[in-house]
C-alpha cells in the first residue's frame, strides 16, 4: 500500500507538516494553487499509475476509515468482472449509525444524482454487494486498467459530479460500479450539510454540465427546466431564509448560456 497526498494549493504549509510526521510513508505532491477536486485527484492518479499500481483509491481528507476498509474493497474488486469502481458503506461522522452513501443512481432527464441510503439509520438493509450507477467520490477504488480504458476525471467540473461523469463514461464502455457492504468509512461532510454559495453554484452548474456532456439536447432542455422551475423554487419554499442562494443558482444557469462542454482528458 502506498499513500499519495495531494496538497491542492493549501493556504498553510500542511505538506511540510505531513512529511515531517509521516516521513517516507507518504508521497506528497504540492500544487501551487487549488486546481479543484478533479484536477487535483488526476495529479495523484497519474503518479499512482506511473508507479505501476493495480488499483487507485480516491479518498477525501475529511473521512475516518475502519482498519479493514481497504482490504474489503480490494478483495471484492478482485472478484468482479468488468469493474469500473467499488465504494464502501459510508456513514455520517457525527451520526455514526446514519448512512451517508452506499453509492448512487442518476437521472439524466432530471439532472439529479441520488446517494442510495442517504439519511437512513443503518439496521442491516444494505448488507449485499450491489451494482450502482456510480461510486461515491468520497471513497472509490478503481482498477488501473479501468482508468486506462476510461481516462481520467473530467477537470471541467472542478468539483462535484466528476465521479458521476466518470462512472457513466465507464458504463458506456461496459464497466460497472459496485457497493461493498463489508467496507466502512465515516464522512464529516460539513459542506454538503451546510452548503455555501460556491457549493450551490458548482453543484447546480455541474449537474447541467453532466447532462449536456452525457445526454441528448432534449434531456439537457428537460433538466434545465427542472432545475430552473422546480428544484430552485422548491429549495426556497423549504429554506426561505436562504434566499441569497438564488444568486449562485442564477449564476450556474447563466454559465450555460456562455460556455460549451469541453472534451474530457483521456490520460
Amino acid at each position: 500500500m502506498r499513500v499519495i497526498v495531494v496538497d491542492n494549493g493549501s493556504k498553510g504549509d500542511e505538506a511540510t507538516t505531513l512529511e515531517r510526521e509521516f516521513s517516507s510513508f507518504i508521497d506528497v505532491l504540492r500544487l501551487p494553487e487549488n486546481l479543484g477536486f478533479a484536477a487535483g485527484a488526476n495529479v495523484g492518479i497519474r503518479r499512482a499509475l506511473e508507479a505501476g499500481t493495480d488499483f487507485v483509491l480516491l479518498l477525501n481528507n475529511d473521512t475516518v476509515v475502519a482498519p479493514e476498509f481497504l482490504d474489503a474493497l480490494v478483495d471484492a474488486a478482485g472478484n468482479i468482472p468488468n469493474l469500473a469502481a467499488v465504494c464502501p458503506r459510508t456513514h455520517f461522522y457525527d451520526r455514526p449509525r446514519m448512512i451517508y452513501s452506499t453509492g448512487g443512481k442518476v437521472s439524466i432527464w432530471r439532472g439529479v444524482a441520488t446517494q442510495v441510503g442517504r439519511g437512513q439509520d443503518d439496521h442491516g438493509q444494505f448488507e449485499r454487494l450491489e451494482r450502482r450507477q456510480y461510486a461515491d467520490g468520497v471513497c472509490m477504488l478503481i482498477p488501473a486498467e479501468a482508468l486506462t480504458t476510461v481516462g481520467l476525471l473530467d477537470e471541467q467540473y472542478f468539483a462535484y459530479w466528476e465521479e458521476t461523469d466518470w462512472c457513466v463514461r465507464a458504463a458506456e464502455l461496459g464497466l460497472h460500479c459496485y457497493y461493498v457492504p463489508q467496507s466502512h468509512i465515516w464522512h464529516k461532510a460539513e459542506r454538503s450539510q451546510s452548503p455555501d454559495a460556491q457549493f450551490n453554484y458548482l453543484y447546480r452548474r455541474n449537474a447541467l454540465l453532466f447532462v449536456r456532456k452525457r445526454g441528448t439536447p432534449l434531456q439537457a432542455l428537460t433538466a434545465f427546466l427542472m432545475h430552473a422551475f422546480v428544484y430552485a423554487p422548491l429549495y426556497l419554499l423549504r429554506n426561505p431564509r436562504r434566499v441569497t442562494q438564488v444568486v449562485p443558482a442564477l449564476r450556474a444557469l447563466l454559465w450555460h448560456t456562455r460556455n460549451q462542454p469541453k472534451e474530457r482528458p483521456l490520460n
